[in-house]
């Protein structure tokens, strides 16, 4: 099998669509706005943004929604996911979302994180849940 090679070209057009989502996210309590872009296994490209809620835990984080919008599609392998955050400190997802992207991803999936002018550092989503639990952990013999 070929390994994957996330190009320029792709991680360009995942931060654009990062950047798009983030503008457009429901963010009225917190003020922090975030996108998140995911790259199927057929190239496509799939946003989503943050949406709160005024019960304050129970809002939707730009990554699932990206993920549900995959999903959407009738795709279920992430090839990389790319976040875009505001403010000094980079955003990668939070504990939750490393779980529901460790559904559709493998442990070598590249995470991207970036901001609203540069590209960020890069990690494995195996270096942001490490030994974790996924799928194959369910399938019997």
């Amino acid at each position: 099998m070929t390994p994957f090679l996330l190009t320029e070209v792709l991680q360009q057009a995942m931060l654009q669509a990062a950047r798009t989502a983030r503008l457009k996210a429901y963010a009225p309590y917190s003020r922090f706005q975030v996108g998140a872009a995911v790259l199927d296994q057929q190239g496509r490209i799939h946003a989503g943004c943050n949406v709160e809620n005024a019960a304050y835990p129970e809002g939707v984080c730009a990554e699932a929604g990206a993920l549900s919008a995959m999903v959407l599609t009738g795709s279920l392998r992430v090839r990389a996911m790319l976040v875009v955050g505001t403010g000094g400190a980079w955003v990668t997802p939070c504990g939750g979302c490393r779980q529901k992207l460790r559904e559709f991803g493998a442990p070598d999936t590249p995470v991207i994180t970036a901001n609203e002018t540069a590209m960020g550092p890069r990690y494995t989503l195996a270096q942001l849940l490490p030994e974790s639990f996924g799928p194959e952990h369910l399938k019997t013999p």
